[in-house]
């Protein structure tokens, strides 16, 4: 096939009976210029997926009309805001950029709720929130709410549509940037889609994968893995209503959709620019790399998977242009990488940092943090990370087995120990943490808690040991320190800047108990928030301490953007890097990951070269600098150079 001949062809025909009377003559001539620019590589990747279909043409025009419709739409202070991103596309990687993420009734109660705390995030210092799906969503279990049931309807106990439209504006107000959950992989089995597959609709049946027998799915299940074996064996569910096997991933109550389809495209489309006219300026890719399902494969992280996500990226480049992707992949960390780019996903959460800072606290080497982060911490000037201690889900350990390898680490057994060491099943560990999705047959599983509990903070306030305590602040102030400096957007879950420690009240919840990451989603209370204002105690000096570090982040334009180079330091304990802005402004981090001073030498660091230091932590100042640095038990120092003396 003639790509170009047939994509000019095909929008020639399309053009003619586009339906443009929602718009004014000005906004037409907006939407055509960047139909214009963008389909070229719109057509060409839904040839690549769709192109061998007879009725293409058909599902190409209904598309493209669907994307009139948003447009049309999408209300003039966003389409205002379009063209301010469009004209500053690099927005999310200022130095001004802080995220939290929370989920609305765990963080305020409701909608309304969590507008009258908007102060407090903007005391915080809070320029991004992410809200947990707040769609509606089965009673019960509902995976978090990750089993969406209607994607233009807020859960009831939440509030209303109108609730979160005016939470929207607030926080536009406010200059927070909302983000949202694009939960696409899947929807909840009492979505109006599966209820209609359940009564026997052949159009919506063919919206997931749906079977008579079990012959098909056995032929997929020998290459596919369990997610939550402790919740079920296998990937299919027996759905009695329409009696057929479903493809269900992650529980039995979400249905995987089918996406060799085109109708479940354009519909999915339709539901991402309802989202994005909401106002948030980021969707976040639940699930991304599972969305495309290959007979013979493991069904993750497939090609098609890739080419689906950057058709829905120019479907938001031509409809929504302010909006941006954000991929959630915790997958191989060579994986992850293939997702990062412009015209696919400009932000990516960034778990194999995260993994590794664990393993780093656990172990107080740094040398698999060092070589991992040197391998994969570099990506496209044009996107960026976003970088996190914890979230709402799991601690999976993602590190590359190759890189532990030339470390001399067994990626196997050293897994073991961190799922040892996480759950305080390791003799001198300092962790409470719990285990989730432990497999019966093999005992693997990952790890879930509290920033504070895993930290040690839980096990130091039940001792009354100050020493631990000590050490327990200071580790949580380092790590954040590190998502901070070190490139990209920090993410803090919420409840982690106040010290939180774990919340044990959902085993007593017959409809949490199974899912033990309902441990680390702890309610956040205004007695919690006071409670970090009374001076001297373990919450407060994290509250205190974390506020100045993000101050100093906002105050130095080397935090935003700036290039990355992870230093090799030649001591165990010792991780650093060095940030330079394009001015030549150049910031030196250096952590500690052991509870021991440690020595690290001023040359290796790049130190000796004549320049002004200062630690923006303790304004001392480094002229000339000593042959060592001596650290503290878990200091951080972030040096800043000026011109030489």
């Amino acid at each position: 096939m003639d790509i170009e001949r047939e994509y000019k062809r095909s929008l020639e025909r399309i053009l003619t009976g586009l339906d443009l009377s929602g718009m004014s003559k000005r906004e037409q001539a907006v939407f055509i210029d960047r139909l214009n620019e963008q389909f070229p590589r719109l057509f060409a990747l839904l040839v690549e997926i769709y192109g061998q279909r007879y009725d293409f043409f058909y599902y190409l025009q209904q598309l493209v009309q669907t994307l009139a419709n948003g447009f049309a739409k999408r209300s003039n202070v966003l389409k205002q805001k379009d063209n301010a991103r469009l004209a500053a596309p690099h927005w999310y990687q200022g130095e001004n950029m802080l995220g939290m993420a929370c989920y609305v009734d765990l963080f305020a109660g409701d909608l309304k709720g969590l507008q009258q705390r908007i102060p407090y995030l903007v005391e915080t210092g809070i320029t991004y929130l992410h809200l947990m799906p707040l769609y509606d969503s089965p009673k019960g279990d509902s995976d978090g709410g990750y089993a969406v049931s209607d994607y233009r309807k807020v859960n009831d106990t939440l509030g209303s549509n109108k609730d979160l439209e005016e939470l929207s504006k607030a926080l536009a107000e406010a200059g927070i940037s909302l983000v949202l959950d694009f939960v696409f992989n899947h929807t909840s089995d009492e979505h109006p889609w599966a209820l209609a597959a359940k009564a026997g609709e052949q159009k919506y049946q063919e919206f997931y994968y749906m079977f008579d027998d079990k012959h098909v799915p056995d032929e997929y299940e020998k290459h596919l893995r369990e997610i939550f074996p402790q919740v079920r064996r296998g990937n299919f569910s027996w759905d009695s209503d329409s009696n057929k096997w479903v493809w269900t991933t992650f529980n039995n109550f979400q249905w995987d959709l089918n996406y060799t389809n085109p109708a479940v495209f354009n519909a999915i489309t339709d539901e991402m620019l309802y989202l994005a006219n909401l106002g948030c300026e980021a969707l976040r890719l639940d699930a991304l790399a599972f969305i495309w399902k290959e007979m013979g494969t493991n069904c993750e992280n497939q090609a098609k998977a890739h080419s689906l996500i950057q058709a829905f990226n120019s479907c938001l480049q031509i409809a929504a242009p302010a909006v941006v992707f954000k991929s959630e992949a915790i997958v191989h960390p060579d994986e992850v990488l293939k997702y990062i780019d412009k015209q696919e996903c400009q932000l990516s959460y960034n778990p194999l940092l995260m993994a590794l800072i664990w393993n780093t606290l656990a172990t107080r080497d740094t040398h698999l943090l060092t070589e991992s982060m040197q391998k994969s911490f570099e990506i496209s000037p044009d996107c960026a990370w976003v970088n996190y201690v914890r979230c709402h889900d799991d601690i999976g350990w993602t590190f590359d087995d190759a890189v532990a390898g030339q470390q001399g680490v067994n990626g196997y057994d050293h897994r073991r120990f961190l799922n040892q060491f996480y759950t305080g099943r390791f003799e001198g560990s300092f962790a409470t943490g719990v285990a989730f999705g432990e497999n019966p047959s093999n005992g693997d599983c990952r790890v879930c808690g509290s920033l504070a509990s895993l930290a040690g903070l839980e096990q130091g306030i039940e001792q009354n040991n100050a020493t631990l305590i000590e050490h327990a602040v200071a580790r949580i102030l380092m790590v954040h320190s590190i998502i901070l400096s070190i490139g990209g957007i920090p993410l803090i879950y919420s409840g982690d800047e106040l010290a939180l420690l774990n919340d044990y009240s959902y085993e007593q919840d017959d409809s949490k108990k199974h899912d033990e990451r309902w441990v680390q989603r702890i309610p956040v209370t205004d007695a919690d928030i006071q409670a970090s204002k009374k001076k001297d105690t373990p919450q407060n000096r994290v509250a205190t301490g974390l506020k100045t570090l993000i101050c100093l982040r906002k105050q130095y334009s080397v935090f935003g953007q700036a290039s990355t180079r992870i230093i090799t330091p030649h001591q165990n304990a010792v991780f650093a890097y060095q940030r330079t802005a394009k001015d030549g402004t150049s910031l030196l981090a250096i952590c500690n990951f052991s509870e021991h001073k440690q020595r690290v030498s001023s040359i290796t660091l790049g130190l000796g070269n004549g320049d002004v230091w200062q630690d923006l932590l303790s304004s001392v100042r480094v002229s000339p600098a000593p042959q060592e640095l001596e650290l503290a038990p878990y200091q951080v120092m972030w040096l800043l150079n000026s011109q030489p003396v």
